[in-house]
């Protein structure tokens, strides 16, 4: 508890962020909570609970790598000794006994930066959207490549790669780590129940904007580490091309003289959904949330491949991207 801080970051979480900061306070040094424009008593009630505040200047775009930073920057201005810290999302609630599992794996584990475990969605069976995140969080255990927003991190290491990339919207979490790990550091998932997260993503248009998001998010990575020997997220943006745009166009523009043969290219996203199906069955989950993940990995090319357009016309532009934000949309 002594060497370990945390810092939660949200905007409007509500009783989301109650559960949040009620399953950590008390149990490490300091609680930090970065506050990114609330209207709806979040930075009140997060004191109240005990936790130190800070809120973001609203005239500097909002990101949660700069929250991150900021909420860094304050922990050690109050405990300059830790060497542990914690991040977690403001709609997250940290799992007992994590902490402790977490801090043990650090310490012994020198060359360890960064360990983070199981995230599940709270309601999984809610809406298939739900479902979708906690099957999207069950990533292998064993050495990673990267983590998510909830993870502990050697404070040590954070200083030297110099934290988050404040610039960027999303995709700021695996960015980090392939800092770290070009500078020797590794980042590891343990076998242990983290967080459980409360997504509330009830409406398609929610899903489609989380997976726009996420397309801006490769482009933007592989166009900062797209290099090799990291080739970072390289892959993943080719497939978002070629799957959608390349086909789906190419398919299109010679149906007419091919007489229609062109469109049978349009029978390879069966195989791609058939092919992942097969890869998801190899686990532990059932035919039918396999068949929903494939065909849900498959169509969000599209927009995946819209975030990523939207990235490059910026680039081209000389635009700051804006957030992409899922939260909210299409509800009444």
């Amino acid at each position: 508890m002594g060497e370990i801080g945390l810092i939660a970051i949200g905007r409007n979480e509500g009783d989301r962020l109650r559960r949040c900061l009620e399953s950590v306070v008390g149990n490490v040094r300091q609680v930090v909570y970065v506050d990114s424009g609330s209207t709806d008593g979040s930075v009140e009630m997060a004191r109240s609970l005990g936790a130190d505040v800070v809120a973001l200047d609203l005239s500097i775009p909002f990101t949660a790598a700069r929250a991150r930073n900021a909420g860094l920057e304050r922990l050690l201005t109050l405990c300059p000794g830790l060497a542990y810290v914690q991040f977690v999302d403001g709609d997250c609630e940290v799992v007992e006994g994590w902490l402790d599992r977490a801090q043990q794996a650090l310490t012994e584990h020198a060359d360890w930066a960064v360990v983070c475990g199981r995230r599940r969605e709270r309601f999984p069976e809610q809406t298939i959207y739900n479902k979708l995140c906690d099957i999207e969080w069950d990533t292998p255990i064993g050495e990673a490549k990267a983590c998510g927003g909830d993870a502990m991190m050697r404070i040590a290491a954070l200083q030297k790669v110099g934290g988050y990339n404040p610039a960027l919207i999303a995709g700021e979490e695996p960015e980090l780590c392939v800092r770290l790990r070009q500078v020797g550091w590794k980042v590891y998932r343990l076998d242990a129940e983290m967080t459980l997260h409360d997504a509330q993503m009830t409406h398609f248009g929610q899903w489609w904007r989380r997976s726009l998001r996420a397309g801006h998010a490769f482009a933007e990575g592989a166009f900062l580490h797209g290099q090799p020997p990291e080739c970072h997220w390289v892959k993943e943006t080719r497939s978002n091309w070629l799957w959608g745009l390349v086909i789906p166009g190419v398919a299109i523009a010679l149906a007419l003289p091919t007489h229609g043969i062109s469109l049978l290219l349009l029978l390879g996203y069966g195989l791609m959904i058939y092919k992942i199906y097969r890869y998801m069955r190899q686990t532990a989950l059932s035919s039918g949330d396999s068949a929903l993940y494939a065909m849900f990995c498959v169509l969000g090319k599209f927009p995946n491949m819209l975030g990523q357009l939207k990235f490059y016309r910026n680039k081209l532009l000389g635009q700051k991207s804006g957030l992409i934000e899922y939260k909210g949309v299409g509800n009444s």
